[in-house]
């Protein structure tokens, strides 16, 4: 993939916080991996946005759906990844 060299203004204090967390990776993959989720996380709200013009707001009965199906995926995950750990297995 082609890249390309930019200058970009960054809060000194934030910066030195994630030099210390990226060594390996670099600074440029995790700032390339950072706008990547941003641009994503930009594109959903505009998706939110049209389905919500196009529907009707989200109503509050199916907000508290969706959190309990993320707390069910959420226990799912933890037990899956705790047989994958060893976890209840006898000694």
């Amino acid at each position: 993939m082609a890249t390309k060299k930019v200058t970009v203004t960054i809060p000194e204090d934030l910066l030195e916080e994630i030099r210390g967390e990226v060594a390996e990776r670099g600074l440029s993959a995790y700032v390339a991996e950072a706008l990547r989720f941003k641009r994503d996380r930009d594109r959903l709200a505009e998706l939110v946005d049209w389905l919500e013009e196009e529907h009707g707001p989200v109503t509050e009965s199916e907000r508290a759906a969706v959190r309990h199906e993320l707390d069910d995926l959420d226990a799912e995950h933890k037990l899956r990844a705790g047989r994958k750990n060893g976890a209840g297995e006898a000694a």
